[in-house]
C-alpha cells in the first residue's frame, strides 16, 4: 500500500512517527527543498523520514512512468541529517523496483559523473546546495546529463502527494566504491597546471572541503586552505560563493598569502565563485564571459546559453562579436540551462550562480564548480603574462550588483512577480521612463528583465528554491545608473506587503 502524505504533522507526537510528512511547497520548479529543522527552530518541518520514503516511492514510479532504465545513482551532502535522509529515500526507490548503486558522501557532480561512470540514467543527490543549516532536497533526473524540470516536478509530486505510488519487485541496493576517486582523476586528465599559481581554495565547510585538496595537488597548484575541514553547522557562513560574506572571507585570504586567484565551492559543489588576485570579486557571469572567449578561439561561432541574471557583455562583448560568438539569455536555474544548452547545441552554458555547463567535446554537459575551477586555472595557464584582474580588466567597464534576495513566501512570489512584470509592460507599452531614460524592452521568459536604452538593466525574479525573490541590475554607464534602477526596482517592491526585507543590497 502506498505512503499517503500530510502536510499538518507537528514532531514529538505519534503521528509524526507513523505517517509521512511532506509539506507541498517543497517541490520546486526543478528540485525539491524542505526545511527539515535544526536545533531550537521555531518554523515547524516540512518533511520527515517517512516523508522522504514516500519520496523515493513517488521517484520510483516517475521513472517507470517515464520508461526509464530502473538504475538510480544516490548521494547526499555533508549535513548531520543528509544520510538519514538519503536511507529513508532509498527504502522508497527500492519499494518501487529501483536498483539503487549508493556512493555516499558526494558532490552533486560526483553523482553526475557516476552516472556516465556505472552507466545509470537515474540520480538522486540528497542536498540542500547552499541554503541555510536545517534545509535539505533532493536534484533528480532521469536523462544524464539533465535533471527534471518543471514538468516532472509537477508529476512527481501528484504522484507522492496523491499516495499514487507503485510498488514492484526488482528493488536491489549497491554500495559503490570507489567513484570519488574516479571522478577525481577525470577532472585532473588534462595534466598538472604549466604555471606556478597559488590558489585560495574555500569550501565553506561544505562538501567540496573533502574533495578539493586531492584535486588541486594533482594540479601541482599550491593551495591555501580556507574552511575546507567539515562542519555541518557551517560555524563560518553558508557555503555560498553568491554571499559576499563567504566573497569576502576569500578576499582577505587572497590578499594576506599574495594568491593567484581565490575560489569559492557551494555547499555541494555545483558553483564556483572567484576573487582575482588584487582582491576583488569576479562576479559568476563576468567570469563566463571570459570563459566564452577562450572557447570561442578554439571554436569559432560558438552557441552559448547564460541566464536572464547575466551581464550584457555576452551580447555586446567586442571579442565575442569578433568570433562570431551568438549567446541566448534563457531561464535562470541549472536545468533550465543544461537542458537549454543541449536543445540548441551550445557549447557551454554559464549562470551568474556560478554554474557552468561544459557541453561536448569539452565536457559532458553538467555542471562542476571544481571543472569550472580548472577551465579557470586553464585560462591563466593559456596567458602567462597576465594576471586574473588583468583578465577582469581587458573586459568592457559595467557596474554590476551582486544577486540580492528579499524574502518572499513561497505562495505568493510568483504572484508579486507576475504584478511587478505587469507594471513594467504597462511602463513599456506607455513609452515610458527610468532615470528618463526610455524602456527599450522588457524580457519575461523568467520574471522581468527591464532593458533601458543606454543599455542599463534590472532583473526581477522569483527564486526557484527558497521563499524569496532575485534581483540583479547592471548599467554599462555608471554606478549611478545601476543604483537608480535598483532603487526602481526596490520601490516597486517595498510597495508589496508580501516582500520582506533583502538579504545582501548594493
Amino acid at each position: 500500500m502506498p505512503l499517503v502524505p500530510r502536510a499538518d504533522l507537528e514532531p514529538n507526537t505519534e503521528a509524526y512517527e507513523m505517517v509521512p510528512l511532506v509539506a507541498p511547497q517543497g517541490f520546486r520548479e526543478y528540485d525539491a527543498r524542505w526545511w527539515f529543522g535544526a536545533p531550537d527552530a521555531k518554523k515547524p518541518p516540512e518533511l520527515n523520514l517517512l516523508g522522504a520514503q514516500a519520496l523515493g516511492e513517488g521517484l520510483g514510479t516517475l521513472v517507470h512512468e517515464l520508461g526509464a532504465d530502473p538504475q538510480i545513482v544516490v548521494g547526499h551532502d555533508y549535513r548531520a541529517y543528509s544520510m538519514s535522509i538519503k536511507q529513508a529515500l532509498i527504502v522508497g526507490l527500492m519499494t518501487s523496483g529501483m536498483e539503487v548503486k549508493d556512493i555516499g558522501l558526494a558532490l552533486s557532480p560526483t553523482a553526475y559523473f557516476a552516472q556516465f561512470d556505472l552507466n545509470a540514467a537515474c540520480v538522486a543527490m540528497v542536498t540542500a546546495s547552499h541554503n541555510d543549516n536545517g534545509w535539505t532536497g533532493v536534484k533528480m533526473g532521469v536523462e544524464r546529463p539533465l535533471t527534471f524540470g518543471p514538468d516532472e516536478m509537477r508529476r512527481l509530486k501528484e504522484i507522492v502527494l496523491g499516495g499514487l505510488a507503485q510498488s514492484r519487485p526488482g528493488g536491489a541496493y549497491e554500495r559503490i566504491e570507489g567513484v570519488k576517486a574516479r571522478y577525481l582523476e577525470d577532472l585532473a586528465r588534462g595534466g598538472p597546471v604549466n604555471r606556478p599559481l597559488k590558489c585560495v581554495v574555500a569550501a565553506g565547510n561544505g562538501t567540496a572541503g573533502a574533495f578539493a585538496p586531492e584535486l588541486f595537488a594533482s594540479l601541482g597548484v599550491e593551495m591555501v586552505p580556507l574552511n575546507l575541514d567539515l562542519d555541518y553547522a557551517f560555524p563560518h557562513h553558508n557555503p555560498n560563493p553568491e554571499d559576499m560574506k563567504m566573497l569576502h572571507a576569500v578576499r582577505d585570504a587572497v590578499l594576506e598569502f599574495g594568491a593567484d586567484v581565490g575560489f569559492a565551492f557551494d555547499g555541494d559543489g555545483d558553483r564556483c565563485g572567484v576573487v582575482d588576485n588584487e582582491g576583488h570579486e569576479i562576479f559568476a557571469d563576468k567570469v563566463g564571459v571570459l570563459l566564452a572567449r577562450e572557447f570561442a578561439k578554439r571554436f569559432p561561432n560558438a552557441k552559448f546559453v547564460v541566464d536572464v541574471k547575466s551581464t550584457g557583455l555576452f551580447a555586446a562583448d567586442p571579442e565575442l562579436k569578433a568570433a562570431g560568438a551568438q549567446t541566448e539569455y534563457w531561464k535562470t536555474g541549472h536545468s533550465y540551462i543544461k537542458r537549454r544548452a543541449r536543445e540548441i547545441g551550445a557549447l557551454a552554458g554559464f549562470e551568474k550562480s556560478g554554474h557552468y555547463f561544459f557541453q561536448p567535446p569539452i565536457g559532458r554537459g553538467y555542471d562542476d564548480g571544481l571543472a569550472s575551477a580548472i577551465a579557470i586555472l586553464r585560462m591563466l595557464e593559456q596567458h602567462p603574462d597576465q594576471t586574473m584582474a588583468d583578465m577582469k580588466r581587458s573586459l568592457p567597464l559595467t557596474y554590476s550588483s551582486p544577486t540580492m534576495s528579499p524574502s518572499c513566501p513561497d505562495e505568493d512570489k510568483y504572484r508579486v512577480i507576475e504584478a511587478i512584470t505587469n507594471d513594467y509592460l504597462a511602463l513599456k507599452q506607455a513609452d515610458g521612463a527610468i532615470m528618463d531614460v526610455p524602456v527599450s524592452d522588457v524580457v519575461t521568459v523568467n520574471g522581468a528583465r527591464v532593458m533601458l536604452e543606454d543599455g542599463t538593466w534590472g532583473l526581477v525574479r522569483a527564486s526557484s528554491n527558497m521563499p524569496k525573490l532575485v534581483v540583479v541590475v547592471e548599467s554599462p554607464v555608471s554606478e549611478e545608473r545601476m543604483r537608480g534602477m535598483f532603487n526602481d526596482i526596490q520601490a516597486r517592491l517595498a510597495a508589496r506587503p508580501e516582500v520582506g526585507a533583502f538579504d545582501q543590497t548594493i
